[in-house]
C-alpha cells in the first residue's frame, strides 16, 4: 500500500462527524467581569459587617470565592455536554426543585430570614430553592414549545404546566413575589417567542387580572401581604416612614447622590458603614454607586446589557427551536433580574428582595446564573457537519 493512501485512510473521516466552533468568547469575558466586580464589591460593602460581628473582614468573600469555584465547574460541565440531553432533565430536575420549595415551606428544615422563609439550612450549608425555578422553568417551557406552540394539550398541562404552576405557589407562600413575577414574565416571553397568539395573551392576562382586582375588592389588602402593600406605599412617598419603612431606600438614594459621576473612591463608601442594611445583597449597586460613581454604575449596565445582546444572538443563530427557547429564557431571566435590582436601588420601582446577578452575595444564585450560563455557552457553539470526500486509487 502506497504512503499516499495509507494517508487518505488516516485522514478519513465518517460522514457524521460533527466539528464544533468555541463558545461565544464575549460571553465568558462579560460573565468574568461581571464575577469579578462582585467579589470586589461584595468584599467592600460587607467588610463593616463582618468587623461588627467579629470575623474575618473577607469572610463574604472569600465564602463568595467558594461559591464561584463551584459556579466555575458547573459552567464548564454544562458548556461541554450537548445541551439537547436536557430534554430529559427537565421534569425530573423540576420535581426536585418543587420537593426542596415543599421542604422550605412545610418542614423545620426552612429558615426564616427577614420575615420570608426561602432557604433551606442543612448543617452548615444553606441554599435557596427558589433560584433553581428559574433553570426548571426554562426547561419545562422549552421542551413544551419546541415544537408547537400550542396552550390547549392535556399532554403538555399535566407534564409540564403543572409542574410551574406549582413552582409559582410554592414560590408565592414564601413568600417570594418579585421571583413569582420574574417567572411569569419568563413564561410569558417564551411563549411569544414560539409565535404565540398575543390575542390569547391579552385574553389570559386581562381575565387574570380582573380575578385580581374583583379579589382584591373583595378581600381587600388579603391577597397581598401587609409589608408587600407597605412597600408600595413606601415607594411612593419614602419620606413619610423616613427611619422604618423608607429607611432602606432612603439611605440608597443618598449612596448613588455621594457617589456622584467619579465616585468616592474603592472602599470609601460611608453607607455601607451603619446606615445602609443589606449593603452586600439586595442593595449592593448602591454600594457600587457610591464607590465607583455614575461611570461604575455604567460599566455595570453595559456589562448586562452586551450579556443581553449576545444572548440575543446566540438564539438567534441556533439551528433549533429548544435551543432558541433556552438561550432566550436564560438571556431574559438574567437580564430582568438585573433589571429588577438596579430598578430598586435607584428607587424606580418597589422593594424587592431579588439579588443582582453575578455581583450580590449568595452561593445559590451564583450557582446557578453560571450554570445557565454554561448552557448559553453550549448553546453558542456552532455544530458543523464536516464532509470529505475520498477517493482511494
Amino acid at each position: 500500500m502506497s504512503y499516499r493512501r495509507n494517508r487518505q485512510i488516516q485522514n478519513y473521516v465518517p460522514m457524521n462527524d460533527v466539528v464544533l466552533s468555541p463558545p461565544d468568547a464575549t460571553i465568558i469575558l462579560v460573565v468574568a467581569f461581571l464575577v469579578v466586580i462582585g467579589l470586589m464589591a461584595i468584599f467592600s460593602a460587607g467588610a463593616p459587617k463582618c468587623i461588627e460581628a467579629g470575623v474575618n473582614p473577607a469572610s463574604f468573600a472569600l465564602k463568595q470565592f467558594i461559591y464561584m469555584i463551584v459556579g466555575i465547574l458547573g459552567m464548564k460541565y454544562f458548556m461541554k455536554i450537548d445541551y439537547k440531553k436536557l430534554k430529559d432533565w427537565a421534569v425530573p430536575f423540576a420535581w426536585f426543585v418543587i420537593i426542596m420549595l415543599i421542604l422550605v415551606d412545610f418542614t423545620p428544615l426552612g429558615v426564616v430570614v427577614n420575615g420570608a422563609r426561602r432557604w433551606i439550612m442543612v448543617g452548615p450549608i444553606q441554599f435557596q430553592p427558589s433560584e433553581m425555578t428559574k433553570f426548571a422553568v426554562i426547561l419545562l417551557l422549552s421542551n413544551a414549545f419546541y415544537r408547537d406552540g400550542n396552550l390547549f394539550s392535556s399532554v403538555k398541562f399535566t407534564r409540564y404546566f403543572v409542574p410551574i404552576l406549582l413552582m409559582i405557589f410554592l414560590v408565592y407562600k414564601q413568600p417570594n413575589l418579585s421571583m413569582v413575577i420574574l417567572l411569569l414574565i419568563i413564561s410569558t416571553v417564551m411563549y411569544l417567542s414560539v409565535s404565540g397568539s398575543v390575542q390569547k395573551m391579552i385574553m389570559f392576562g386581562a381575565a387574570a387580572l380582573g380575578v385580581m382586582i374583583t379579589g382584591f375588592l373583595v378581600f381587600g389588602q388579603k391577597l397581598l401581604h401587609g409589608y408587600q402593600m407597605q412597600r408600595i406605599q413606601i415607594w411612593l412617598n419614602p419620606e413619610s416612614d423616613p427611619y422604618g419603612a423608607g429607611y432602606n431606600i432612603i439611605q440608597s438614594l443618598l449612596a448613588f447622590a455621594a457617589g456622584g459621576f467619579w465616585g468616592v473612591g474603592y472602599g470609601s463608601s460611608k453607607q455601607k458603614l451603619a446606615w445602609l442594611p443589606e449593603g452586600h445583597t439586595d442593595f449592593i449597586f448602591a454600594v457600587i454607586a457610591e464607590e465607583l460613581g455614575f461611570l461604575g454604575c455604567l460599566l455595570v449596565i453595559g456589562l448586562f446589557w452586551t450579556l443581553i445582546h449576545r444572548g440575543i444572538i446566540v438564539a438567534s443563530r441556533c439551528g433549533d427551536m429548544f435551543g432558541k427557547l433556552m438561550a432566550i429564557g436564560i438571556t431574559l431571566s438574567i437580564g430582568i433580574q438585573a433589571f429588577i435590582n438596579m430598578s430598586v436601588s435607584s428607587s424606580l420601582i418597589p422593594a424587592t428582595g431579588v439579588p443582582l446577578p453575578f455581583i450580590s452575595y449568595g452561593g445559590t444564585s451564583l450557582i446557578v446564573s453560571m450554570c445557565m450560563v454554561g448552557v448559553l455557552l453550549n448553546i453558542s457553539k456552532k455544530r458543523i457537519k464536516r464532509i470529505r470526500v475520498n477517493e482511494f486509487r
